[in-house]
């Protein structure tokens, strides 16, 4: 989940650094660290918190350095702190680390009966001695990392400056992303491309056992098999300054961003008015043979995946599963002779997810891809992929991605149901053209942003709150429930609308809010039923549903119309909704809605 930079060269190490670092902190924002080197200097500066901190430190220092690694870190083994924070030192070893060594206490129990004292309580530190244990034999820096490999057991990107090679860096990786750029006053690395984007036009993908060994003026690639030079390819991942063009939060400015996206993400994907992935290099006949779909991803990802089951089930009737990630392996699932296995994730470096994927290729699945970064992981190892095109996303809780996916996953249930003959080319014209209508509705959800600020009012004070739906609406209150957990804390849980009273309604009292989603009119007499189950005992109840021409008056406390005169509409007027909700709840507590409490975008680490 950590961002590390590195670069050597003849520029401004302490600038570069400092500027990947920013562009990365949305991998984790406990504290930052940089280790600079030059004309004969060391500095190891180490704060709290963000990025910023760490770049007002850095102000204070010369420009003199040519060499540096810096790191922006998401606690994981040890509290967020100064003596936690990285680069960690260790005698002639310096080291940044993005991942999870598992078996580090044995290692560490080991090197303490060497004599080595540990100043951290990280995993990372005691790599950091296991490889300088090492290279106190004498051997070259990457044997001493070779040999540190085969024994730690976990996932790890590490970048490594050793004492005595003044102006270079070493590089590894084992589970987690790690790139190399080739600038034009140096050589890069980092967590992902969009850190190198602002430095380097060419790029390369370090792979699991090759060590990089960089230069001022050369990078080398060691492997078993010898040395090579990279094969740099053009580096075509991009980042926009920071800016959030007036709005409030990065958050807000991506929501209104969402109409536009609608076409972002489709369009690519429909030629002649029907669904056509040409461009994604398959046609229908690679999947005419598939029987099941397993949708496997983590968090709201997950939840964008649970209504690519509905989708799927509904217009290509093939069965389908979703499945979180981090349990996909574990408790495995049965797989038909032709299950299709997709992975759903918005940055393509999700730990579990892309154990998923391996894990379903070893068991003879074909597995695709729906990503928003080209260039990643998942994008290069699934067999096929998918782009949402949701662009740049700078808040931690995801809106514009979800919605992609969410899109990306309908327009591939007409594609499957096309092919299977469950639409007639009509039927697939039809909501085709339906679903690239979306982006009205979603307009007009964002317009109302002021009644649901004045619904948000009436949340804000309560400890829990519960939300509740039946079929696609109970998928929809999963992501509702835990986008307002995620940034405004409040306690938010979401039931299939009949299950509450099986136990759960025990926990109704007076003024409890239940949130109850009704997007289906053959549904809606029950969900209300339901909800008037809670309110009888108490419940304030809030209903968002559409125009059934019905009398809503005594139904709920508070009603909300979603946009649009069908189905369609009215559940991806209720994705906007339930995002606006959870933002204004947030806002008017006062959270940092962006950056909230113990969260990172990215989770590279199981």
């Amino acid at each position: 989940m950590c961002g590390i930079i590195g670069y050597t060269g003849s520029g401004d190490a302490k600038k570069k650094v400092a500027d990947g670092l920013e562009i990365l902190e949305y991998r984790g924002y406990d504290s930052a660290g940089a280790l600079l080197l030059g004309n004969g200097k060391t500095e190891i500066i180490k704060t709290e918190g963000r990025v910023s901190n760490l770049k007002n430190k850095l102000d204070t220092l010369s420009s003199n350095f040519t060499t540096g690694i810096g790191h922006t870190r998401w606690a994981t083994h040890g509290a967020p702190s100064i003596k936690n924070a990285h680069p960690h030192r260790v005698c002639g070893v310096c080291l940044v680390h993005n991942g999870i060594i598992e078996n580090y206490k044995e290692i560490k129990k080991r090197l303490e009966g060497k004599g080595i004292t540990f100043q951290s309580e990280t995993d990372s530190e005691v790599a950091c001695a296991l490889i300088d244990s090492h290279f106190k034999e004498n051997v070259h820096p990457c044997v001493a990392i070779l040999m540190a490999e085969r024994e730690l057991i976990g996932s790890w990107a590490f970048a490594i400056s050793f004492d005595g090679y003044e102006g270079e860096l070493f590089a590894t990786r084992r589970g987690s992303p790690l790139h190399l750029g080739k600038g034009k006053d140096g050589f890069y690395l980092a967590s992902d491309l969009t850190a190198l984007s602002s430095f380097c036009d060419e790029f390369y993908t370090l792979h699991e056992s090759e060590i990089a060994h960089l230069f001022e003026n050369k990078a080398l690639i060691y492997t078993p098999d010898g040395t090579s030079t990279p094969d740099w390819q053009k580096n075509e991942a991009s980042y926009t300054k920071a800016d959030k063009q007036g709005y409030e939060h990065y958050m807000l400015k991506e929501i209104n961003e969402e109409p536009r996206l609608v076409r972002n993400a489709l369009l690519p994907y429909i030629n002649r008015g029907l669904p056509d992935f040409s461009s994604a290099s398959f046609s229908y006949d690679l999947f005419k043979d598939i029987s099941k779909i397993h949708l496997v991803a983590c968090g709201s990802a997950m939840h964008a995946s649970l209504l690519g089951k509905h989708f799927i089930e509904s217009y290509a009737k093939i069965p389908t599963e979703v499945f979180v990630a981090s349990e996909y392996r574990y408790s495995p699932p049965v797989f038909e002779k032709n299950t299709l296995v997709i992975l759903v994730s918005q940055s393509g470096e999700t730990a579990d997810t892309i154990a998923s994927m391996k894990y379903a290729k070893s068991c003879g699945s074909l597995t695709l891809g729906i990503i928003n970064a080209p260039s990643t992981t998942l994008a290069r190892e699934s067999d096929f992929c998918i782009y949402t095109h949701a662009g740049q996303e700078l808040a931690v809780a995801t809106t514009k991605g979800y919605l992609t996916q969410a899109l990306v996953l309908f327009l591939f249930a007409l594609f499957l149901g096309l092919g299977k003959d469950k639409l007639t080319e009509n039927e697939a014209r039809e909501l085709t053209n339906k679903i690239l209508s979306v982006d009205t509705p979603i307009l007009e959800t964002i317009k109302r942003q002021g009644e649901l600020s004045s619904l948000a009012s009436q949340l804000v004070s309560s400890p829990h709150i519960f939300y509740i739906g039946r079929g696609i609406d109970y998928y929809l209150s999963c992501e509702a429930s835990l986008k307002l957990k995620e940034i405004s804390y409040i306690n938010a849980q979401a039931y299939e609308a009949g299950e509450l009273k099986h136990g759960t309604i025990s926990l109704i009292e007076n003024g409890t809010p239940v949130i109850a989603f009704a997007t289906n009119e053959e549904l809606f007499d029950k969900t209300v039923s339901n909800l008037k189950e809670t309110k009888s005992r108490g419940a304030h109840t809030i209903l968002f549903t559409g125009d059934f021409s019905k009398s809503l008056d005594g139904i709920a406390d508070e009603c909300f119309v979603l946009e649009g005169k069908d189905k369609i509409d009215m559940i991806f007027s209720l994705v906007i909704a339930l995002q606006l909700l959870a933002y204004e709840c947030a806002n008017q507590k006062g959270c940092e809605i962006d950056r909230p409490r113990n969260l990172a975008k990215s989770v590279t680490v199981e």
